[in-house]
């Protein structure tokens, strides 16, 4: 028997199929399995904080009567309910508001912090280790300490009671925790490229500018994101501030409001939750490569 002849006669079930038969789906089955206990806690732990979501998303298309029930499919998706929160005196006046607190605070927070950061990280001066250790200090003390004393500046003194300026100014003056954490992203920029830089004529301005700000992009999204989140879901400022003017009101705390005008609409309350979260939420979906980069980046040096 010749070699050929072996090879056209082998039998058929030595041949792979590729359709895949009851062996092969019983490797597959195998794998996800083990590919599920493998990921048991990771699984477990997003369910965790996925859950209050969907549970507040599914409230939030009910009709007022469902929502005071134990149901927690809806029987009629009433997608009126966000039209109606939408419509709500006031709402759009707390969106801007809330928009020109956060953007604006972003920006002035990191246009004032990264100097400050750059001159800690790089320069050598008299008095650089103090002022760390003040930016350190500053971070540790709690907002409520001076919370009396700025009320009565920026109230008293500054009549601004009433507005979301006295929250919004003193970004521009830096703020210690996105100083420290540029800080700590700079020190990773290795020295030679601002040695560079400075042979071919760039003063420290222009450093900064043209060689230190792109490189540091990661921190500064982290940055801006960290500060964003933190206006966006400010109650307590607005609340100390704001509260005696319904037109400088913004969405943490007119959500209070409107809670208390519908304390029995569970419905609209929840998807006014809703409207107000999504923002932050798809922010962050877009930005958490460039967010998680930064914040793994910053402490690498010290």
């Amino acid at each position: 028997m010749t070699l050929g002849t072996t090879l056209t006669e082998r039998p058929a079930a030595a041949v792979p199929s590729r359709s895949g038969g009851p062996a092969a789906r019983t490797a597959r089955r195998r794998a996800f399995l083990n590919w599920v206990a493998v990921h048991t806690v990771a699984i477990a732990a997003a369910l965790f904080f996925l859950l209050p979501f969907v549970f507040v998303f599914l409230t939030s298309v009910m009709s007022d009567g469902q929502a005071l029930t134990t149901d927690y499919w809806p029987t009629e998706w009433n997608w009126g309910n966000y039209s109606k929160v939408w419509d709500t005196p006031g709402f759009l006046t707390w969106w801007r508001n809330t928009l020109l607190y956060a953007g604006l605070g972003t920006l002035l927070t990191v246009v004032s912090s990264l100097p400050v950061a750059y001159a800690l990280a790089k320069f050598r001066f008299r008095g650089r280790n103090l002022a760390l250790m003040g930016v350190i200090a500053m971070m540790m003390l709690p907002p409520q300490v001076t919370v009396i004393p700025m009320f009565l500046f920026w109230a008293k003194q500054m009549g601004m009671d009433g507005s979301l300026w006295p929250l919004i100014i003193p970004m521009a003056f830096g703020d210690a925790f996105s100083i420290f954490l540029l800080r700590q992203f700079l020190l990773t920029i290795p020295k030679e490229y601002l040695e560079a830089a400075r042979i071919d004529g760039c003063g420290d301005l222009r450093t900064l500018l043209r060689v230190v700000l792109p490189m540091a992009k990661p921190a500064i999204a982290a940055v801006a994101l960290f500060q964003f989140f933190y206006c966006w879901n400010d109650y307590f400022g607005p609340q100390i501030y704001a509260s005696n003017n319904h037109e400088a009101w913004t969405l943490s705390y007119g959500l209070e409001s409107f809670k208390a005008a519908h304390h029995t609409n569970w419905n609209l309350t929840m998807a006014a939750t809703l409207l107000v979260m999504a923002p932050v939420i798809v922010l962050f979906f877009f930005a958490q490569k460039a967010f998680i980069e930064g914040v793994t980046l910053t402490g690498v040096k010290g």
